[in-house]
């Protein structure tokens, strides 16, 4: 497989900063598929919650969240090392207060459906 254009830009950075940015990536790989894994297990052992139609969206939101979130964590982790290499700030990110809202709704309809149930 060979290189992408962007490999050839700037200079090459110290390593540590391409391992950490790497360690990153795969911690919001991690994220997604705790997320999927969530959804999962949401759509198959909460079968005691009611309306069935509410947690089957939630699971398959919690699983088309976690397929986003796959996407961007490379084009995140992708940027990230754009900016290192031409020694650029870091570009600012929506995934955080968007994973956060993601985590406060789920956590919010699951409350409802327990307290309702």
């Amino acid at each position: 497989m060979r290189d992408p254009k962007w490999r050839d830009e700037g200079e090459e950075p110290d390593y540590r900063f391409t391992l950490a940015n790497e360690r990153t990536f795969l911690a919001w790989i991690r994220t997604a598929l705790a997320l999927l894994a969530g959804g999962v297990l949401l759509h198959q052992f909460a079968t005691e919650l009611d309306p069935r139609l509410v947690v089957t969206l939630l699971s398959t939101g919690l699983g088309v969240v976690a397929a986003v979130l796959s996407v961007v964590s490379y084009t995140r982790w992708r940027a990230n090392e754009i900016a290192i290499r031409n020694g650029r700030p870091l570009p600012f990110s929506w995934v955080l207060p968007a994973l956060a809202a993601v985590c406060l709704m789920t956590s919010a309809v699951l409350v409802v459906l327990l307290l309702v149930a």
